[in-house]
Order: structure tokens, then sequence, then C-alpha cells
């Protein structure tokens, strides 16, 4: 597998499951959709993308200060690390809560679609820390190499898969909302194992990396 198809997946890979889970954004998409009508939903959609993008943007410019800065990097990679963790636990707690995805929604929209998308994303806080911790990860594992190049190509994939995420839904509809609703605190138990084990990963590989040659060739 080449590198710019490793880079490109892997940004496509992690954005798409990104997009999945049950939230605002997401089914605001679906509501669009169904109210109106697909193309007012893709707009919507579009919107989003395009915020993300740049909070994206924002992040491979800050990566790409940190990753000359080795002291700076190693913060974050152990500030990754504790945001998986409390990702985890609070997919863990709402499974354990039994907290499915209610009908309360944000339906009550009177902007034209895209400007909707834009304004709705805008308050996401997570966009930033989100691509920080993925960002890191992919550059810790050698699979993302900072350069101009290779972030477009990163940027690409993403775009596309946030796409594909918010296509689900849009074309998707109600269905999956009462579907994933109703089996909500199975999803939650497995997204939280799924980030429990990375944040586990990335802590080995943390700590392997101060262990001394001689104890890391053993």
């Amino acid at each position: 597998m080449s590198r710019i198809f490793k880079i490109f997946f892997w940004g496509m890979f992690i954005s798409f499951l990104g997009s999945l889970p049950l939230g605002t954004v997401n089914v605001t998409a679906t509501n669009i959709t169904v109210n109106e009508n697909v193309y007012a939903g893709v707009l919507f959609s579009l919107g989003c993308l395009c915020i993300e993008t740049g909070c994206l943007c924002f992040v491979l410019v800050a990566m790409d200060w940190i990753c000359k800065r080795q002291k700076i990097f190693r913060l974050f990679e152990w500030l990754t690390m504790i945001l998986i963790l409390v990702m985890a636990a609070g997919s863990f707690l709402a499974a354990y809560k039994m907290k499915a995805f209610g009908a309360s929604v944000f339906t009550a929209y009177h902007l034209p679609p895209f400007l909707f998308g834009l304004l709705l994303s805008s308050l996401n806080p997570l966009h930033i820390p989100f691509w920080i911790g993925w960002t890191t990860i992919l550059i810790n594992k050698k699979i993302l190499i900072p350069g101009k190049k290779n972030y477009v190509i990163y940027a690409t994939g993403i775009s596309i898969g946030t796409m594909m995420g918010f296509l689900v839904f849009v074309y998707g509809g109600e269905y999956i909302i009462q579907q994933a609703g109703q089996r909500q605190n199975i999803v939650n138990w497995i997204v939280g194992t799924i980030l429990l084990i990375t944040a586990l990963v990335q802590l080995y590989k943390i700590m392997g990396k101060k262990l001394p040659l001689k104890t890391q060739i053993i």
C-alpha cells in the first residue's frame, strides 16, 4: 500500500466513522432531508463540511509547528491519550445508564440549509481536539508524514469521509434514527471499547519511548 493511499484512506476512514455516532448535526441533516428534500440535506452537510475543513486546516498548520518542537508534541501525545480516555468513559457511562437517543432534536431552523450548516457546525467545540488527537496518532505511527502534499491528501480524504458519513444520514432517513436509537447502549459499549483500546495502545507507545534503547530491543 503506497504512502499516499495510506494517508488518504486513514483520513477518510477516521472521518467517516467519526461522522456516524448520533448527534445534533447528523440527525438535523436527516430531519432537513425528511422535511424538505435531499438537495437541502446535502446543502446543510456541505455547510458543516466547510467549518470542519477550516478547523482541520488550522490543526494541520498548528501540527506542523508542534512537530518541530518535540516537548510540545510529547505533551499533545499525553493530552490525546487523556482525551480518548475521557471519550471512552463517556461512552461507557452512557451505555451503563442505558441512555438512548432522544426525540429532542433542534429542528427549529429558519435559515437556508447551507448557512444553517455553517452555524450549527461552528457551535461544535470538538472539531479541533478531535483532529489534533487523531493527527497526533497518525504522525506518531509514521502514517502521516508532515508536509504540504501529504496534508492536502489527508484533508481530501477527511472531506470525502465526512461527506460520506453525512450522506448515510441524508439518504438513510428516519429508519437509521429509529434503529440506532433502539440499540444506542450497544453502540456506546462498542465505541467505548474501541476508544479504550486506542488509549491503551497510545499509552504503551508513549511509555515505550521512555525506555532505554537496550530495554526496547529486548
